[in-house]
């Protein structure tokens, strides 16, 4: 990528300073227009067959995004997440918007989000039709079936990936424990757990 095209994706270049970030690395080895396209192909990919929606296109983005495209780093992807759920919305589109705009400004945000959003709905509105017709139908019924196991895989994957390095200190077990207890005793709502958790970060473990 060339000085001009680095500086419309938002960065600027010193050859004195190593490359800080895997965002930072992906976004200045492709032009511009490449960088866009890789951000529509690969949300797009991630989100057309992310049966189920939610939660479950969550290890497809991250395989784009972290092994695929090494846009992000495991932590990098898991901070966008924690930040992703405090806010409201489809994790999907928000997740969509943070990488599009950290790899390519607005632009990137941009592609990344039409990715997520056009493919879908064109799949949607051409496969509605054929589905509300056999949605009953054995066939369609044991597809479903069997493709429900392996979305919940995908999220013991991507659970277990994020467990690794979401521990480094003993404090950090004790916060799961309570954040599990509060959701599954308490039934406290998810994003006020996510605040309360940033909040205690920010004050206790900032040092």
């Amino acid at each position: 990528m060339n000085e001009q095209n680095q500086k419309e994706v938002g960065y600027e270049t010193n050859p004195k300073e190593p490359l800080r970030t895997a965002a930072f690395a992906a976004a200045v080895s492709v032009p511009l227009t490449l960088a866009l396209w890789q951000l529509f192909v690969a949300f797009g990919r991630a989100n057309i067959f992310g049966f189920g929606g939610g939660p479950s296109v969550i290890p497809l983005i991250q395989q784009e995004v972290v092994d695929n495209y090494r846009w992000l780093s495991t932590e990098e992807f898991t901070d966008a997440l924690a930040m992703g759920n405090a806010l409201p919305g489809p994790i999907a589109t928000k997740m969509a918007a943070y990488v599009g705009y950290k790899i390519a400004g607005f632009w990137g945000a941009g592609s990344a989000l039409i990715g997520t959003v056009i493919p879908t709905a064109a799949a949607m509105l051409g496969l509605a039709g054929l589905y509300f017709k056999y949605k009953d139908a054995p066939q369609m019924v044991g597809a479903i079936k069997a493709v429900r196991p392996v979305v919940v895989v995908l999220l013991i994957q991507t659970v277990w990936e994020m467990g690794v390095k979401s521990f480094p200190i003993p404090l950090t077990w004790i916060i799961a424990l309570v954040a599990m207890v509060a959701l599954f005793q308490f039934k406290m709502h998810p994003i006020i757990l996510i605040v309360a958790s940033m909040l205690f970060g920010l004050f206790f473990l900032s040092k």
